[in-house]
């Protein structure tokens, strides 16, 4: 019979919860949304919920993939402290941008969240690529929203 562990319950509990709150953020920020000026090419709020599911489903499993498989040094350590660093970034960039609206900070915030998934990206190679490349597709949305916030703030600057 197989051990058990904990981390296959609160490691998705965790993501679930940043996901909420994150959701929860944005939601009441959503009516002041609707007067700003977006780029045409600002994707549809469906889909940006869609890829964020998407990303924490994977943050999620490399997160377990880290905690299950690496070995408990000082690099695990730094790992474990990006990966809450980076929840705590993505909820804090929710709500400079949706409950205070300032926009210039989000998008500094915004490069900031992406540099920590960069970060981990790079802490998690050596160990485990899978873990790494599971990250990807959030540094790569993470990116695309810097760039996607810093032109929200020239448009409404």
């Amino acid at each position: 019979m197989h051990h058990f562990r904990s981390s296959f319950v609160v490691i998705p509990m965790i993501a679930l919860f940043v996901a909420s709150i994150g959701s929860a953020i944005t939601g009441v920020g959503m009516e002041w949304y609707h007067t700003i000026n977006l780029p045409a090419w600002t994707p549809p709020g469906q889909l940006i919920g869609f890829i964020w599911t998407i990303i924490f489903i994977l943050t999620a499993a490399s997160a377990l993939l880290t905690w299950n498989r690496f070995p408990r040094d000082r690099r695990f350590v730094w790992i474990v402290s990006f990966f809450v660093l980076n929840a705590f970034l993505n909820l804090f960039g929710s709500y400079l941008f949706f409950s205070l609206h300032t926009v210039a900070v989000a998008a500094d915030e915004a490069a900031l969240l992406c540099l920590s998934v960069l970060i981990l990206i790079a802490l998690t190679w050596k160990h485990s690529s899978l873990a790494a490349l599971l990250l990807v597709p959030y540094a790569l949305w993470s990116g695309f929203a810097t760039y996607l916030t810093v032109t929200v703030w020239w448009l409404n600057g």
